[in-house]
């Protein structure tokens, strides 16, 4: 406010003079004299504006319909380009930032947009700031929010997901009845060498049956036949001693 000539700029702003419509300069903080009449001041703020972009409809490069919404943060480094040169710098900030988005997203399919969203904040701020640069203003961050599917696609990317899940159990599970092959493939090599290696894999598996007191156990013939080789082969080894 201008006093007796007198007017005060705050810290955060700046005071661009106008004398009789034209650029006089630009004023600093503190206590600045002015010429009542004559001067017209015009106080510009430095501080970062956040701006929210309205949620709006795109449809992205693979005809997917969706809603995006997002916030800009921008400040004014050049006060007097930023009403030299244009009207209204807030309003015309929103409308190109809106429109850069919606340009950015519809040449982007769905699943790069939710998988690169930092990617498409980064573009989308480069733009914004490299066309915004005449205006005195510099663009700090952009930030993608809010992206609201339609419920078809969300169900489709669910069964999408399903699938995939479906999918790697099987592989693993594939994998594993291949290991499964494979060692069994070497434990028939051993037992065709060492035949009486089976006999006491039988013993071992009538063993562990037995741990359980409900448990019946029948000998089969062959079995009988197992205990006589054994003691044959127990014989026969203690004689060669």
């Amino acid at each position: 406010m201008t006093f007796f000539g007198i007017t005060t700029i705050q810290q955060y702003d700046r005071g661009v003079v106008f004398r009789f419509g034209k650029l006089r300069n630009v004023r600093e903080p503190g206590l600045r004299w002015v010429i009542p009449l004559v001067d017209q001041v015009k106080r510009v703020s430095l501080r970062t504006v956040t701006m929210p972009i309205q949620s709006q409809r795109i449809i992205t490069k693979d005809n997917v319909s969706i809603a995006l919404a997002g916030v800009a943060y921008f400040r004014r480094v050049d006060v007097v380009k930023s009403i030299v040169e244009i009207e209204n710098v807030n309003a015309a900030i929103y409308e190109i930032a809106q429109t850069t988005v919606r340009n950015v997203i519809g040449q982007s399919t769905l699943d790069h947009v939710l998988g690169e969203t930092t990617a498409l904040n980064a573009k989308i701020k480069e733009i914004l700031d490299e066309r915004t640069e005449r205006w005195g203003v510099l663009v700090e961050l952009v930030e993608l929010k809010d992206i609201e599917l339609p419920q078809s696609m969300e169900r489709a990317m669910a069964k999408e997901a399903e699938a995939e899940r479906e999918k790697r159990a099987k592989i693993i599970a594939a994998e594993g009845e291949a290991l499964s092959v494979e060692k069994l493939a070497e434990a028939a090599d051993v037992i065709s060498s060492h035949p009486i290696a089976l006999q006491l894999r039988n013993l071992q598996v009538l063993a562990e049956i037995s741990v359980e007191k409900n448990s019946t156990i029948i000998f089969p013939a062959q079995f009988m036949d197992t205990v006589r080789a054994m003691e044959h082969f127990i014989n026969h080894e203690s004689s060669g001693l």
